[in-house]
């Protein structure tokens, strides 16, 4: 089994329990209990959880965000697809808010050979796309979130006052009919809000595991989505909720 595949599926089991045992892994992924302590201990260098004796339990509670490089390792199938289906959604020559996350980070691989003026509200995007020939961009300006490298603050979202852009390819934690869209991130919720407000149209890239989940920060409600973009193994009826508030949902 691919080495991304199983620090995947440890990770959602991790998710799921909130611990997890070296010998039930090894049984399920069938390998050896070597290769799931050699995986334990790559994951814990990354921050998802820590190792204790004969397993290890995660670090995170329910209001808490895993750190990037550990939600990058989830569902990179679903992501690239939902990546590939939003870019899809873009005409050339648009001008497009990129929003930060794991998601997100996928769609910027997938327009490197689109022509676009795109501002990413991270600093991971602007390392993808520097260099493409069609790629115009521009920063927000702000403070630089350690490690998660976002752009928050108010200089961030003082850009939007000035600007209006086409699109805003907003990454999400949670969408809800009821309580829309949340994010664990306080910090980037006044930043999603002002660039929402700034565009005229936002698609939300979310894959399965985001829809119908409610996150602590509240964002905007679902009537300020016009696009969402998920993955093929979505709930059915959370979808068909998410259509009959007015949501144009895609699947990849």
């Amino acid at each position: 089994m691919d080495v991304h595949l199983r620090h995947h599926l440890i990770l959602q089991s991790l998710q799921e329990h909130g611990e997890v045992q070296v010998s039930s892994l090894a049984s399920e992924l069938d390998c050896s209990e070597m290769t799931i302590r050699r995986d334990l201990e790559s994951l814990e260098g990354l921050g998802g959880l820590r190792r204790v004796h004969g397993g290890a339990v995660s670090l995170y509670l329910g209001a808490e965000e895993a750190p990037f490089d550990i939600r990058a390792l989830e569902n990179i199938e679903a992501k690239t697809a939902i990546a590939v289906a939003a870019v899809d959604l873009l005409v050339e020559g648009e001008t497009v808010i990129l929003d930060g996350g794991s998601t997100t980070m996928e769609v910027a691989r997938s327009m490197r050979q689109r022509r676009l003026t795109v501002m990413p509200l991270a600093l991971r995007p602007v390392l993808e796309l520097d260099g493409c020939l069609g790629i115009k961009l521009l920063l927000p300006g702000g403070e630089v979130r350690t490690k998660e490298l976002s752009l928050v603050g108010g200089l961030s979202g003082h850009a939007f006052s000035q600007l209006r852009f086409d699109t805003f390819v907003m990454g999400i934690c949670g969408i809800d009919v009821v309580e829309g869209v949340t994010t664990q991130m306080l910090a980037e919720a006044d930043v999603k809000r002002a660039a929402a407000k700034a565009a005229r149209r936002v698609i939300a890239v979310a894959d399965a595991s985001k829809l119908g989940r409610v996150a602590f920060g509240h964002v905007c409600d679902i009537a300020d989505i016009d696009i969402l973009v998920t993955d093929a193994s979505a709930d059915d009826l959370i979808i068909n909720e998410l259509i009959a508030a007015g949501v144009d949902v895609r699947r990849a």
